[in-house]
């Protein structure tokens, strides 16, 4: 089993951004073993000798192990074999599933978002949803592993999830027949007016030669210069860093990308633009880019460095909030740490971690009809349990928008529906960029 097959495969599940640990000795162990051990010996011991059933090593050793990782963040985790051959079926993004990024919310299963196209998707499942009940068994309390094991099945089957949402007064149950989950990382079409749209769905391998390819086609297409250009990355859990960095290079020709710190040696990088990609493959091409609660790590760190950069306008809604790196280390042969090594910052030295990335124009998805009760209980990282905390200490009102009523955005979901908008965000940045003329966007100096 590879190790970086894995790396991509884990950001699937757990909509975060996994690098491969590269520093040799990346952490050194205190040959001093501390005095608090012993706590941990002496309740082992009279859990061995005292407990009403006999227990395994095996067992009390795991829980010893989640427990220490979960008292971390809600990223960090240990994978055994069986973890390990899980992940391994989503190397190429064809599984069979629901098509959920999902992760534990103090004992609850919380749906970061859906993927674009998926089962889940089209089931009409909502990011911020809990899912209480797989099939009528009560699910809260478990392990995420093994929600996502009952999740998976062969496709063409069917399987009940009792859901939560938010701001509803009961649980519903949603049946949905399980698919062969294909990703395509990016899709792409040519707009009336010239306008190009690519959506980046998830941050898998040769994302950044993806997008480039899409763009070469639509500029043919469009028989002569493109007009302007979306970039969609709502709903976008993440994935691979390296990938984050060669899109951010595509339309970026100096500057630092992204940059992290960690506190073990080799941790510490600054990632700088014309290392993957030379020049701006869509110079003097204004450019929006569409953001969402959905949007998190990967997809954070190219609206921040396109917005740092002036390159881009970043539009939609805050963004999920995940600013911190996972390390996959390997544990011998059947195992590996998914560990929280460093924390990542936008090219002016803004940590992404909570706060998340602020659009430069907030536009409400007014065609989702459930847009008030999404907005009350959306899920960000400052809502999972033991999240890192933002080293800037932000207060939660830091990161409240501004309530005033905005008269661009009155419409009602059924009132767009009449009009045929099915996507209020899109097409309100699509309009944007036709009405606007090309050198009055935000666009690389």
């Amino acid at each position: 089993m590879k190790f970086a097959a894995l790396v991509r495969s884990a950001a699937l599940v757990t909509a975060v951004a996994l690098v491969p640990v590269t520093t040799a000795g990346f952490a050194q162990v205190d040959s001093r073993v501390s005095p608090e051990f012993a706590k941990l010996f002496a309740v082992y011991n009279r859990i061995k000798a005292s407990y009403v059933d006999p227990v395994s090593d095996d067992k009390l050793v795991r829980g010893a192990i989640d427990g220490m990782l979960a008292s971390l963040d809600p990223h960090s985790a240990y994978l055994d074999g069986g973890d390990l051959q899980r992940l391994e079926t989503m190397i190429d993004g064809n599984y069979s599933g629901l098509g959920l990024s999902v992760v534990m919310d103090d004992g609850a299963v919380k749906i970061v978002s859906p993927f674009k196209g998926s089962p889940a998707d089209k089931a009409g499942i909502k990011a911020g949803d809990y899912i209480t009940h797989l099939d009528g068994k009560l699910i809260y309390g478990g392990s995420l592993d093994d929600a996502v094991a009952q999740m998976r099945g062969e496709a063409g089957s069917k399987i009940r999830l009792t859901i939560y949402r938010p701001g509803s007064d009961e649980p519903f149950d949603v049946t949905v027949t399980r698919g062969v989950i294909e990703l395509e990382p990016v899709t792409s079409e040519l707009k009336p007016g010239n306008i190009g749209y690519i959506s980046v769905n998830e941050f898998s391998r040769d994302v950044g030669s993806d997008v480039f390819s899409a763009y070469e086609k639509m500029k043919a297409e469009a028989k002569g210069r493109l007009n302007g250009l979306v970039l969609d990355l709502r709903r976008n859990p993440g994935g691979s860093l390296d990938e984050a960095v060669a899109l951010s290079d595509l339309f970026l020709s100096n500057g630092t990308i992204v940059s992290q710190r960690g506190r073990a040696k080799g941790e510490s990088i600054t990632y700088d633009a014309e290392t993957v990609y030379r020049g701006d493959m869509a110079k003097n091409v204004p450019m929006i880019v569409l953001i969402d609660e959905g949007s998190a790590s990967a997809s954070e760190i190219v609206a921040g460095a396109l917005q740092d950069h002036h390159r881009a306008m970043i539009m939609g809604e805050r963004s999920f909030g995940k600013g911190s790196v996972q390390t996959l280390l390997p544990l011998g042969k059947e195992a590996a740490l998914k560990l929280t090594t460093a924390r990542y910052y936008t090219p002016s030295g803004h940590s992404v971690q909570e706060g998340g990335i602020e659009p430069d124009v907030i536009v409400p998805q007014l065609s989702d009809p459930d847009l008030a009760k999404r907005e009350k209980m959306s899920l960000r990282e400052s809502d999972l349990r033991g999240h890192l905390v933002n080293e800037a200490a932000l207060k939660d009102k830091d990161m409240e928008k501004d309530k005033k009523a905005d008269p661009r955005f009155q419409q009602t979901a059924e009132e767009l529906k009449a009009k045929g908008i099915e996507d209020f965000q899109l097409d309100y940045a699509l309009k944007t960029l036709r009405r606007t003329a090309p050198g009055n966007l935000a666009r690389k100096d």
